[in-house]
């Protein structure tokens, strides 16, 4: 039984020839000779010796396959810029993406920082979502054996993928082993997709630029929301891509479509490695980077803008087409296409000039399935809906928000005034219920018609019960509501002056008033209480 991962890290990779249990077979490539070589060094020990050789900025040995030239280098204070704009985007994701989304594409299709562009590409991709929303599974997954049948597969794949990157330079080395955790885990977290060769350079890749957790998280992206049914078990998601593929280059170069009818060759004899692979094994090292940038932002429609800026100069002209009479020589032509279309800024600049929408990439996908059922049946495997692109992932799975629960440092009684207010507390729930009953009471007795005694002892009151004799109110047990009593000890002035001279029925109607309010004259009450 294949061992997941122990303390020696996993088995030795087997021959390079060896690709039994694969899916499909990619090429090894012309350097597979030398990358066996580079991998039987026993330890990162031996593996030193290499780190004296000279390494370019993206980590490969000067000299190799993978290394570039003379680059365009970009001058460091409009690094510095773009990094400044990048954090702002990236600290302020949702609000960017929801208004801003189309600052977000052009500055992917300037590129990202390369200091950010791992921890953009988590966020873009919505891996960093997804990892929130899984604490801990990556380590329970890394922690399980796996299936032995894929376990052995991927072992015999790991010193295949970018062997002259100073990370997967060394057979056992930490490259090497973070990327069987990263393959193993996929293989357990989908049984039921398993390994396809293809994931391996897609899953370095996304090494390259973050640990082994996050790149497991956006491997799970790529699979299910940017190419899902890619690696499934028929592959029939990449082949109804193809066909798309070639319905649209007929719009896009009408010559280079005509070519490839004659000639009967199908599209998935140069557009599987190119699609599955995103590219990771076709371009140079920085058009790569380029591309991913504007795949993780735009979705898929930028994988059939490579493909479809690669086919039209590649055959798109009677004068290319004259060393291409057969098929053998126009699959090589596109095996070993000119450098000079797949310069970055030069393929940079035709992919986003290049008229192809989701819109139109969708459309034609329907037209191919429909075609596809009518010859082939029902698909066999059902896969999720493509989502173009990173606005569409957030909109799909939105990540979490943490609830904001206020929790205040001071508490104070219902009662008590808040720091700085003016004017007394107001008054509490239980003295306002106090205060209605109160009213009640006085309500009640204010409707009953007073007697003739109570008239004439009333008005005697008036007289004995001077405002000027009525002692001041305690100011501790005085009314919460003390503007009342303004108006009423004016209304008990004015009602002592007047019963000298006006009629009974004004004398009656302003007496209700003063027995209204027991304080003012609480003798004659008393009395007729």
């Amino acid at each position: 039984m294949a061992k997941s991962r122990g303390e020696n890290g996993p088995r030795a990779p087997a021959a390079a020839g060896s690709l039994s249990g694969t899916r499909e077979s990619l090429a090894p490539g012309p350097d597979a000779t030398a990358a066996d070589e580079l991998s039987s060094l026993g330890s990162d020990s031996e593996a030193n010796g290499f780190a004296e050789r000279r390494i370019d900025k993206f980590g490969f040995i000067v000299g190799s396959q993978g290394a570039e030239g003379a680059l365009e280098e970009v001058p460091l204070e409009v690094l510095r810029q773009r990094e400044s704009k990048w954090l702002d985007m990236l600290n302020n994701r949702d609000k960017w993406m929801a208004k801003k989304h189309k600052k977000i594409r052009l500055r992917c299709q300037k590129g990202i920082p390369p200091s950010l562009r791992g921890r953009a590409w988590q966020y873009l991709s919505g891996g960093k979502v997804k990892l929130q929303q899984n604490p801990g599974k990556f380590d329970e997954l890394d922690m399980s054996p796996g299936d032995p049948k894929w376990l052995d597969v991927i072992e015999r794949d790991l010193h295949r993928q970018f062997p002259f990157h100073e990370m997967f330079v060394s057979r056992g080395g930490h490259g090497q082993q973070d990327l069987f955790r990263v393959l193993k885990a996929y293989t357990l977290y989908r049984p039921e997709e398993g390994y396809c060769q293809a994931q391996a350079p897609i899953a370095a890749v996304l090494l390259m630029h973050m640990p082994a957790e996050q790149a497991f998280w956006c491997l799970v992206q790529i699979c299910e929301k940017y190419l899902p049914g890619y690696y499934s078990e028929k592959l029939e998601a990449i082949q109804l891509d193809g066909e798309i593929l070639f319905s649209l280059l007929q719009k896009v170069s009408p010559v280079a479509h005509k070519h490839l009818s004659r000639q009967k060759i199908d599209p998935l004899l140069y557009m599987t490695e190119w699609f599955m692979c995103a590219f990771a094994r076709t371009l140079p090292w920085s058009s790569v980077l380029r591309v991913w940038d504007m795949f993780f932002c735009e979705g898929v429609k930028i994988i059939f803008r490579v493909g479809l800026v690669l086919l039209k100069h590649a055959l798109g002209s009677p004068e290319k087409l004259k060393a291409c009479q057969g098929q053998y020589e126009t699959i090589e032509r596109l095996r070993s296409l000119s450098p000079k279309i797949m310069q970055e800024a030069f393929l940079v600049q035709e992919v986003v000039e290049l008229p192809v929408t989701e819109r139109q990439i969708e459309r034609e996908h329907l037209i191919q399935l429909r075609r596809w059922q009518e010859t082939r049946g029902e698909l066999q495997s059902c896969s999720p809906p493509r989502l173009h692109g990173a606005k569409a992932i957030l909109e799909a799975e939105p990540g979490p928000r943490p609830t904001l629960q206020p929790s205040p440092s001071i508490r104070l009684p219902l009662d008590a005034p808040l720091p700085g207010s003016k004017g007394k507390p107001k008054p509490s729930k239980q003295i306002q219920k106090e205060q209605k009953e109160q009213q009640k009471q006085a309500k009640g007795y204010l409707d009953k018609p007073p007697t003739p005694n109570q008239t004439k002892m009333a008005s005697a009151a008036g007289d004995a019960c001077p405002p000027q004799d009525v002692a001041p109110k305690d100011p501790v047990h005085q009314d919460p509501a003390p503007q009342d009593s303004a108006p009423q000890d004016s209304a008990h002035h004015h009602s002592r002056e007047s019963l000298t001279s006006q009629e009974n029925e004004e004398t009656e109607e302003l007496r209700r008033k003063d027995e209204a309010d027991p304080d003012l004259c609480p003798e004659p009450l008393s009395y007729l209480s």
